[in-house]
Formats: structure tokens, sequence, C-alpha cells
């Protein structure tokens, strides 16, 4: 008996090794993700909220935030109908948080595409994630089954400008299945000298059919579909050096293919460019829906398709406002709302998140983009910090 019992010792004792040293290389593999934060604990979240002050962030009545992971440079988001969220960042990287239990909190996170070229844009379509990185669109086939061993990024279409001015790509697939992709002008006024700078244009799924949507458009980096009407909505950044109350964001409705916006003739609708205004009428473009202030950096944004928020959300527009970079008092650094009335009209902006910016001077964060959960919840990316904040209502 005494043989046994050493015998078996012996055996445990080998079996606890043979686990840590299956432990210790898993740690070391590539998709490792043990430098990155997902919010799984109650103790964790704690922590997390100290560590990035929310405690000094403002909400409605009912509302609260919390960290919903960590992801280093965290920009654009998209989810998938399985869940899971992809973060493009600014640098070369994209993020994967997967939520296999559908229990609205994050599982971990996967770094699965590296070396990229400003990775910013991230749209899901038929189980493949595809990235929006300067000039390049890629496509990573059935991503979802191989995030801890990711495929490599195939090219779909290669031919955007590859400035890095504006040069962030925005992307997502509309009604009409194709992949639209936001192009900005490479300057902050000018005329452009390639036709698609200053645009948001579409291409099919394969990289087939590539046209301009929409022109005269400065640098959209938000754009979603009117949930009712199927209309195209985006925000689009304004001019800089005009002073600090001029020209404001503008949020857009592109009713239909071929529409002009007005720059760089026409700011926010009403304001002749000093430069490249002279003998052109505003009232030959198109205006803004909506004004949504001046050098705020309005960026993403999305309809409340949820509608798990309180019914004066239903169907609402939410912005994040990454912040003013030269204005004298700098503003933004929030997201805000526009409610939707009885008569299907927008309220001007209205602040919703907000408290990234204190005393009007120190920034403690930057909301780039917002993206609903299947449980109703806003997350809301935040490239200053590198995470991603939850916002859910809890009555």
């Amino acid at each position: 008996m005494n043989r046994l019992n050493s015998v078996a010792k012996k055996i445990v004792f080998a079996l606890s090794i043979f686990s840590f040293l299956i432990l210790a290389a898993s740690c070391n593999n590539k998709s490792s993700h043990s430098n990155l934060s997902a919010n799984t604990s109650e103790p964790t979240n704690n922590a997390l909220f100290n560590k990035y002050k929310l405690d000094k962030i403002t909400l409605p009545e009912g509302f609260k935030i919390s960290v919903y992971a960590e992801v280093p440079n965290a920009r654009s988001l998209c989810v998938s109908p399985a869940g899971t969220v992809f973060v493009g960042t600014r640098n070369d990287k994209v993020y994967a948080i997967p939520d296999k239990n559908n229990d609205g909190n994050a599982d971990s996170v996967y770094e699965i595409a590296s070396g990229l070229n400003s990775a910013n844009g991230v749209a899901f379509k038929d189980g493949s994630l595809y990235i929006g990185a300067s000039s390049t669109i890629y496509r990573m086939d059935n991503i979802e089954s191989n995030l801890a061993n990711p495929p490599k990024p195939t090219v779909v279409y290669d031919q955007f400008p590859s400035d890095a001015h504006h040069g962030l790509r925005y992307i997502s697939f509309g009604p009409d299945n194709k992949l639209y992709v936001g192009v900005g002008a490479p300057c902050n006024v000018c005329i452009p000298t390639k036709p698609y700078y200053g645009t948001i244009c579409r291409i099919n799924a394969d990289g087939s059919g590539f046209e301009i949507y929409a022109s005269g458009v400065r640098n959209s980096v938000g754009f979603d579909w009117n949930p009712d009407t199927k209309e195209m909505w985006f925000t689009d950044n304004g001019r800089d050096n005009l002073g600090d109350t001029i020209p404001s964001d503008e949020l857009n409705k592109a009713t239909h293919a071929g529409m002009n916006f007005g720059f760089p003739y026409c700011h926010q609708g009403n304001i002749p460019d000093p430069e490249f205004g002279k003998g052109k009428n505003c009232a030959d473009y198109t205006p803004p829906v909506k004004l949504l202030g001046a050098h705020v950096a309005s960026l993403g944004m999305r309809f409340n398709k949820e509608n798990k928020f309180p019914a004066e959300y239903k169907n609402a527009i939410f912005i994040a406002e990454h912040g003013s970079w030269n204005r004298s008092i700098p503003d933004g650094y929030r997201v805000v709302v526009l409610k939707k009335d009885s008569t299907g009209n927008y309220s001007d902006p209205i602040p919703f998140a907000y408290g990234w910016l204190q005393d009007n001077k120190e920034a403690n964060g930057r909301p780039v983009d917002v993206q609903f959960l299947k449980d109703g919840s806003l997350l809301v990316s935040d490239d200053y910090n590198g995470v991603v904040y939850k916002i859910s209502y809890k009555g």
C-alpha cells in the first residue's frame, strides 16, 4: 500500500509539472493576450474603474459605465452576429474580443492581425472580417473559429490612397451589401487632385465595382444607416484655421449616390471658404442635417437599433467626439446623443457621456467610436487610454 501511495504521488507531481509547462507555453504563444485585459469579474471591474477615473464620467440617471476591455489604441468597432467585438487601431494591429456565452461580458482579448498600415477600419460580413488599412482593404475568413491562430489577411482592394493626412479608413457594409469606405482629403483644405479624395466610396465584397458614392466630404470617420429609411447618415469634420467657433462639424444624410456636400468650397452648409469658395454658391450643395459643433472632432456614429435604453432613446443617434486639438478652449471629448421626436426629426446634440475633459483643459480620454451590443449596451472606444468602455442601463 505504501509503495502504491508513493507511485501515486509521483504521478500527481509529474502531471503538475506537465500542466505548468503547457500553461507557460500558451503564455508565450503569438496569439497570447496576457498583456491585455477583459472585464470578467467584479474585482477587476472595480480596479479598472478606478484606473481610468470613470467616477468622473457623468451619465443620465440609470446608466452606468465600466471597462469592457483594455485594447491598445482602440478605435473603430464592429460586432459579429455571434457577439465578437473587433477593434481597429491607429497603428498596425487589429484585436478581437469574444463573448462566447453571450452574457454581455468580454471573455478575453486576442491580437488577430499585425504589420498593417494604420489598421483603423473594421467591418464584418458572412463570417469574414474586413479591415480598412490606408490604401488597402483586407479580409480574414472564418475568423471567429481561428482567433487563437488567425489566418493571414488577404487583399480585397488596394487602390485607395496611402496619404497619412486623413488616411485612417472607416469602413462599413450598407443595406445593399456593399462595403463603404471613407477617403478623406489629404489636407486641411484644398481642391482634391484625384476624384476619390474627399469622398465616401463603395465596392462589392469581392473588391469589384468601385464607385464614388458621395463627394464634397472633407473627412468622414463614421457612418451608419437609418433603420427606417435605410439612408446613409455620416459625420464630417470641419476645416481648421478659421477660428474657434467655425466651421462646425456636420451630420449629413445621403439619400442616393452622387450627392455633393460642399467641401472645399462651402462649409457647414452656409460658409463659403475664404479661398476656394469664391464664385461658388452654398445653395448648390447638400447642406448638413445637423451642426455638431466646431472642432469637436465628431467621429463614430450609430443609430440605436437595439432600443433597450429608455423610450426617449429609441432610434437615437449616438456620436463619439474625439475632442479638439488646436482650439484655444478645448471642446468635445465626450459622447453626444441626438434624440428622435414624434415627428421623426432629430434634436441638436445633447451630452450623454462626458467628463473625459476636466476643467476645459485636462483630457482624461478621447472617445473614437460607438457600437451597440445585442444586450442593448453601448460600447465606446478610447484610443487615448487604450480602452473599450461599456455603458449600460440599469434603471
